[in-house]
């Protein structure tokens, strides 16, 4: 008789451009899946991929009831691929992390050594494998959000996380680009959730480019951050503050 384990396992991905690495990371992320649970979905999000991501994640699924795809009609940016992704999660834990392929998800199972003791185990990466202005674009990018937003995650730019799915009972995400990574982590500490850091490898790209840099993209996400910490750090501090003299009254 097979041991039943203790958790059922969401793992899901992104998709935009990602063709050359969506095959790659389903046969990982089934492995070590395997490994640590017999009960698991793996979730491939096509954010509208202008390649052929979405037609080889389609043939994947049609072998294995496992995998699941979720095509959105026109693109809806990081953020809003990533809500497709946890809305769509069913099981207790959940991971996800980006399709490129730059993090191993085979070191999923470092995460996992921790999830009993903590409610979002967060990867940092040990050394960034990107060329220079990436590098010193990433470190300014980190230093500035832990300034701004007083983060306790290490690497706030590491897609690679597991967390109990039960968090997001109680955490609304609403941003569509890449600043949900901010959003997220600073919604999950100010509720009170308990965060480990755990180092992780990053690989360099095989297939595709980067959206990173993209001057429109980076301009969007910076007034969105602008907004946001109007909203989670100026008048989050008056919204905690009432919340506490509720509970008093």
């Amino acid at each position: 008789m097979e041991k039943p384990t203790k958790y059922s396992i969401s793992a899901f991905f992104p998709m935009y451009n990602d063709a050359g690495t969506v095959e790659i990371m389903v046969t990982k992320l089934t492995q070590v899946l395997k490994k640590l649970t017999n009960d698991y979905e793996i979730i491939m999000v096509d954010d509208c991929s202008p390649d052929d991501a979405g037609k080889i994640a389609n043939s994947l699924a049609k072998k294995d009831s496992k995998l699941k795809v979720i095509h959105h009609e026109k693109n809806k940016g990081y953020g809003g691929a990533l809500k497709s992704g946890f809305k769509n999660a069913t099981k207790d834990l959940v991971f996800y992390t980006d399709g490129d392929a730059q993090y191993d998800v085979l070191e999923l199972e470092e995460l996992y050594k921790h999830i009993d003791q903590y409610d979002v185990v967060n990867g940092y990466k040990l050394n960034r494998a990107d060329g220079i202005h990436r590098k010193v674009i990433g470190w300014m990018y980190n230093t500035g959000m832990h300034l701004a937003f007083n983060l306790t995650v290490k690497d706030i730019d590491c897609d690679f996380r597991l967390m109990h799915r039960k968090i997001f009972d109680r955490v609304e995400l609403e941003a569509d680009t890449g600043m949900i990574c901010v959003e997220m982590m600073k919604k999950i500490q100010d509720a009170g959730f308990t965060i480990k850091n755990v180092p992780v490898h990053h690989y360099d790209r095989t297939y595709g480019k980067s959206q990173f840099l993209n001057i429109k993209r980076v301009a969007k996400t910076l007034k969105g951050l602008s907004g946001l910490w109007i909203d989670l750090v100026l008048l989050g501090k008056q919204k905690r503050k009432n919340a506490q003299l509720q509970k008093q009254l």
